[in-house]
C-alpha cells in the first residue's frame, strides 16, 4: 500500500517538476512587440497612425518595403504593402511579442517540435527577430529589441494618444488547439473571457508570461477550421484583427482626438465593454480596428471575473 500512495503522490509531482523546467527554459516574454498589418493606400494610411493615432513614423529595419509607426521605443504598428497576387480581405501579416532572447526562444521552441528557421534574423537596427506559425497558421513573431532601445521622436502633428498596446487579436477556430501552443508552451495565463451573451464565449484573452499585455483569441464559429472563413467580409475580418492602445481616461482621450479633428474616418462611440473597461474604436483606412480601452474596469465584468492584475499605464 505504501509504495502504491507513493506512486499516485510521485506522478503530479513530476508533472509539476517538469513544467517548472520548462518554465526555467523558456526565455522571457513580457510584452507585445507590433502588429504587422497591409495597406492599400500608403498616404491615407500614414495619415491615419500618425496624424489621427500621434504614431511616430520611422524605417522598417526588418523590411525595406515597410514603415513602423512607433507608440513606444518597443511597440508600433508595422504597415506593409499588400502582397501581389489572388485578390484577398486579409490585411493582417502578422503579430509580434517581445523576448528577452530570441535565440533562446528559437532554441526553446524547436526543443519542443515547432518548426522554426534555422538562425535568428538580425535587423538593421540591431533587434533580432524569427517567425514560427501557431497552430492554426497564424504567423507569430519574436521580437528581442536591442539595447537600448532607441527612442523615437515625439509626433510633430499632434499628442499621442497612448504609448501603450496593451493587446491584440485575431480570428481563432479552435482556442483549445491554440492553447497548447500560448498556453502549455509558451505560458501565457488566462486573464479573462466573455462574449455577446452571458453563455457563449466569443473572446479569450491571456496575458503574456512576464507582464499584462495579452492576446485575445478573436473565436469564429464556421464550416472552416483554419484561415477567413468564407462567408466573412472584410469589414467583419478587420473588427476582430486588431490592436488596442491604453489610456488612462476615454472622456480626455476622445476630447483630444475631437478637438484635433483626428476623426475623420470610420469610428465607434465610447461605451462601456462587455469586460466593464472603457473603450472607443478607430478604423485604419484598409479595416483594422485600432481600439483605445482604459486600462481599469469601471464596471462589473460580464462572464468571467479578472483572473490577473490589468495594466496601470
Amino acid at each position: 500500500m505504501k509504495s502504491r500512495n507513493a506512486a499516485r503522490l510521485t506522478a503530479p509531482l513530476l508533472l509539476a517538476l517538469c513544467a517548472l523546467a520548462q518554465n526555467q527554459d523558456r526565455p522571457k516574454l513580457t510584452s507585445i512587440s507590433h502588429l504587422a498589418v497591409y495597406t492599400t493606400d500608403a498616404t491615407k494610411t500614414e495619415r491615419f497612425y500618425v496624424h489621427d493615432l500621434g504614431g511616430e513614423k520611422a524605417v522598417d529595419p526588418e523590411n525595406p518595403a515597410g514603415v513602423r509607426y512607433y507608440f513606444s521605443p518597443t511597440q508600433f504598428v508595422e504597415v506593409l504593402p499588400l502582397p501581389a497576387g489572388p485578390a484577398s480581405i486579409n490585411r493582417l501579416d502578422h503579430a509580434a511579442f517581445n523576448t528577452t532572447n530570441a535565440e533562446a526562444m528559437r532554441k526553446y521552441l524547436q526543443a519542443h517540435g515547432v518548426a522554426v528557421p534555422s538562425a535568428v534574423t538580425q535587423a538593421s537596427d540591431g533587434s533580432q527577430y524569427f517567425d514560427v506559425k501557431d497552430p492554426e497558421g497564424n504567423k507569430v513573431q519574436f521580437v528581442q529589441s536591442p539595447s537600448p532601445p532607441p527612442a523615437p521622436a515625439r509626433p510633430v502633428t499632434g499628442p499621442t494618444i497612448s504609448t501603450h498596446i496593451i493587446h491584440v487579436g485575431y480570428v481563432v477556430h479552435d482556442p483549445a488547439a491554440e492553447d497548447a501552443f500560448y498556453r502549455t508552451l509558451l505560458g501565457f495565463r488566462p486573464y479573462w473571457r466573455g462574449g455577446m451573451e452571458d453563455d457563449v464565449t466569443d473572446w479569450v484573452s491571456q496575458q503574456v508570461p512576464d507582464g499584462t499585455d495579452w492576446l485575445e483569441y478573436m473565436v469564429v464559429r464556421s464550416p472552416e477550421k483554419l484561415g477567413i472563413p468564407s462567408s466573412m467580409s472584410q469589414e467583419e475580418l478587420g473588427v476582430l484583427d486588431h490592436f488596442s492602445l491604453g489610456v488612462e481616461n476615454m472622456e480626455k482621450s476622445v476630447t483630444l482626438l475631437y478637438n484635433g479633428d483626428r476623426m475623420s474616418g470610420k469610428h465607434s462611440e465610447a461605451e462601456i465593454g462587455r469586460d466593464g473597461k472603457w473603450q472607443f474604436d478607430l478604423y485604419d483606412p484598409d479595416g483594422i480596428r485600432a481600439e483605445l480601452m482604459e486600462f481599469q474596469p469601471v464596471a462589473k465584468p460580464c462572464c468571467s471575473p479578472f483572473l490577473l492584475p490589468s495594466p496601470n499605464e
